[in-house]
């Protein structure tokens, strides 16, 4: 069984192998506010050989702030971003989880950068929460499950 997700226009369909919604966390850095055009981003790290993608995908590279090369992947048609790859993080996708056909039923276990946060944005204390990013190691436990 695998989940489906796709972008807006309905040209660039994806399936995700495994049944079970991945593990998702909210960034508030300024890059994903700027590139997503919205408070925070929603992304669940995934191994890219889990995405089989069809239709006509745009790709840019652009330099992260901390100089590694990242790949944005898009729809062609309507440009909605769908994931992107990071050299240093090698191994791992980054899918924009309101991509999700069932994007409903998934919440952030996490939430990075909220010294970057929107002022009117408030997070339950409970939520795991860090100014910046994770602590070393933090990222990899937490969405291990993404993985198997």
């Amino acid at each position: 069984m695998s989940l489906s997700g796709g972008c807006r226009c309905g040209a660039c369909r994806y399936d995700l192998d495994g049944n079970a919604l991945p593990a998702v966390y909210a960034c508030h850095c300024r890059d994903c506010q700027t590139m997503s055009g919205a408070a925070f981003t929603l992304q669940a790290p995934i191994p890219p050989a889990r995405l089989s993608l069809t239709g006509a995908v745009a790709e840019w590279t652009n330099v992260s702030r901390n100089g590694y090369e990242t790949i944005q992947r898009a729809c062609a048609r309507c440009m909605t971003r769908l994931y992107s790859v990071n050299a240093g993080r090698p191994g791992i996708a980054l899918l924009r989880a309101g991509t999700l056909d069932r994007s409903d039923e998934v919440a952030p276990i996490l939430h990075l950068w909220t010294d970057r946060k929107q002022p009117w944005i408030t997070l339950a204390a409970e939520m795991e929460a860090y100014p910046r990013a994770a602590p070393e190691g933090r990222m990899e436990t937490l969405f291990a499950g993404n993985f198997s």
